[in-house]
């Protein structure tokens, strides 16, 4: 399988709860607009450099033991995003990753968003076996 790289937006979710509370105008929100965002089904989160969760303006809230390509290590978890591909968005946590690493797509906000990756085509796709629909499977 190629590389597949998509757009994403990532909001501050405490902001967008602030607007809709009437706190903050919509343009105060803050987000970050990725275009190359690295689709990794063999990632669990969204992870992003640091330098993006300082522009988001997100706390951590806990760590947790990573697996890496560098062997385990701990790593500061953040929390919580609106995040946004081709129209379709979920919450999701943020795993800080280092500054030279690609934000990382992984494999529970695809599921989330009900996406697969179209290996022939080295695309993200909405789920075939749901006719477009965003489609929760609850069992």
């Amino acid at each position: 399988m190629g590389r597949v790289v998509v757009a994403a937006t990532v909001e501050n979710l405490g902001d967008l709860i602030d607007v809709e509370r009437g706190r903050i105008t919509p343009e105060q929100v803050r987000r970050v607009e990725v275009r190359d965002a690295l689709v990794d089904t063999g990632a669990s989160m969204l992870s992003m450099p640091k330098r993006y969760i300082d522009q988001l303006g997100l706390r951590p809230h806990g760590t947790r033991v990573l697996r890496t390509t560098g062997g385990p290590r701990t790593g500061a978890v953040y929390g919580t995003v609106r995040l946004t591909i081709q129209g379709r968005d979920c919450p999701t946590d943020v795993v800080q990753s280092p500054d030279e690493c690609p934000v990382l797509i992984g494999q529970v906000p695809l599921e989330v968003m009900d996406f697969v990756v179209d290996p022939a085509g080295g695309r993200l796709v909405a789920n075939p076996a749901h006719g477009g629909e965003q489609v929760y499977e609850l069992y």
